[in-house]
């Protein structure tokens, strides 16, 4: 089964535990207009809803995004009120892949830049084509990215990468960022990448549901350096020694099997 949202330009399909959610205006690379923004939320709730345990984030077809449907701006962002509406929407959605409770991971190709970069950067791993490419651009439309936006690209590359793309609004290749230590891993061309993105997938999914949410909310309250999602994090963390799963993963490990674990 497929969801659709924003009129079919984002989709989502879960197989197994492993969520496929896709930018899809292929057409212009596909760049996400203003109701593709507000759907991304959405979409990400729709997938933790339905128990997915991983989110595969792409592009449809040849490009990851393009970032802003530039073409709307006349309209939805046209002055210093409009731009602050806009801007609450894209902050909504990089906050929808950063604090999703389970993995998201960014298979990217093609164009990935602006808008699209910040969803990447949102990402907890990344994994891209050889033909990809990188930039940040605002500095060369003349105008500014939120704060939030900018923590995930300097958490994701480090500050002397993310002041050098942000200053200089430059083109990057995947080796560039590779280099970097933006991607995890580079690929020959579509068909690797994600056959790379459903075996790192797969192992996701086997893995304890509630373990790696512990580790996603631990490992978020250590980059952000916040006290209240480092409790959090430990309330989580210690709520899995409670879980069907820890009995589960001591069972598994006396019995000399693999696991069956089910998140609860």
């Amino acid at each position: 089964m497929e969801l659709q949202f924003a009129e079919g330009k984002i989709r989502l399909g879960i197989d197994a535990g492993v969520a496929h959610l896709r930018i899809a205006q292929p057409a212009r690379l596909n760049a996400l207009t203003l109701a593709m923004w507000r759907a991304v939320p959405e979409a990400f709730a729709s997938a933790v809803h339905r128990d997915a345990r991983v989110i595969l984030l792409a592009g449809e077809g040849a490009h990851f995004s393009a970032g802003a449907d530039i073409s709307e701006f006349a309209d939805v962002r046209k002055d210093a009120e409009s731009a602050r509406r806009y801007e609450s929407v894209n902050v909504a959605a990089f906050a929808a892949v950063r604090q999703s409770p389970i993995p998201v991971v960014a298979l990217i190709s093609g164009a990935c830049h602006g808008g699209g970069f910040g969803l990447a950067a949102a990402a907890d791993l990344r994994l891209a084509t050889e033909d990809a490419r990188f930039s940040v651009p605002p500095a060369r439309l003349g105008l500014a990215y939120p704060a939030s936006a900018m923590r995930d690209i300097a958490l994701a590359l480090g500050q002397q990468q993310a002041r050098r793309l942000l200053f200089t609004g430059q083109t990057n290749s995947a080796a560039d960022m590779l280099a970097a230590g933006f991607l995890l891993s580079v690929h020959p061309d579509l068909a690797a990448l994600e056959a790379a993105a459903e075996s790192l997938a797969e192992s996701i999914v086997a893995n304890a549901p509630l373990s790696i949410r512990a580790a996603k909310l631990a490992l978020r309250a250590a980059a952000e350096d916040d006290a209240g999602l480092e409790r959090e994090a430990d309330v989580l963390g210690a709520s899995t020694f409670e879980s069907e799963d820890y009995a589960e993963g001591r069972r598994a490990f006396a019995e000399k099997r693999r696991p069956v674990f089910t998140g609860r």
